[in-house]
C-alpha cells in the first residue's frame, strides 16, 4: 500500500461532479496510508464539494488514516471560511503571494 497519495482536482468540487469525485477520493484513500489534496485549480466549490471534504476527513479518521488539504484555491478558501470549517478541517489555509498584494 503506498504511503501518500496526491490527487490534484481539476474541476469544480460542485454537485455537478460530486458523484466521481466521491469515488475517486474513497478509492484512493483505501489504497493509501495517506491523501493529499491539492486544490488550487478548483475555480468554484459549493456545499456538496464542502461535504465531500468532510467526508473525505471522515473516513480517513475512521481508518487510521491521513487525509489533508495541502492547497488551496481562492473559491475553496471561500466557502471553508463562510461555513466557518477551517478549525475542523484542520489544514492551514496558505494564502499565495500574489493574492496579499
Amino acid at each position: 500500500m503506498p504511503e501518500s497519495q496526491r490527487i490534484t482536482l481539476q474541476e469544480d468540487l460542485t454537485i455537478y461532479h460530486a458523484q466521481e469525485q466521491k469515488m475517486l477520493l474513497l478509492e484512493t484513500l483505501a489504497q493509501a496510508d495517506a491523501v493529499e489534496l491539492d486544490l488550487s485549480q478548483v475555480s468554484e466549490m459549493d456545499t456538496a464539494g464542502l461535504q465531500l471534504l468532510i467526508l473525505l476527513k471522515r473516513e480517513a479518521q475512521k481508518a487510521g488514516k491521513k487525509a489533508t488539504i495541502a492547497a488551496h484555491s481562492q473559491a475553496v478558501r471561500s466557502v471553508i471560511d463562510f461555513c466557518n470549517l477551517a478549525a475542523y478541517l484542520g489544514d492551514p489555509l496558505v494564502i499565495p503571494a500574489q493574492e496579499t498584494h
